[in-house]
């Protein structure tokens, strides 16, 4: 099918939509669109980070994962009490 007549399809159904359900819908496609991007992204692009720690000291690399484990595990303490608080 060709894509201007596939895009037109697409946004005759959007219109046959309930509205309630627009943002739903909305969160979907958007959702869909960040990753066909993310998806993307070439292994050259990911790996310009690659090393890019080696000037750390040693003492500094520690400092920076113990701030990583904590705050990895505030985020989850975090979230386990807001699930807790739901029910």
């Amino acid at each position: 099918m060709e894509s201007s007549n596939l895009r037109t399809k697409l946004l005759s159904e959007i219109n046959l939509i309930p509205e309630d359900k627009l943002e739903e819908l909305y969160n979907f496609i958007h959702y869909f669109r960040v990753r066909v991007e993310v998806s993307k992204e070439t292994p050259e692009t990911i790996m310009q980070f690659a090393g890019c720690w080696n000037d750390m000291s040693d003492e500094t690399f520690a400092d920076l994962s113990e701030e990583i484990i904590a705050r990895r595990q505030q985020a989850f303490l975090r979230r386990r009490n807001d699930e807790t608080s739901l029910g």
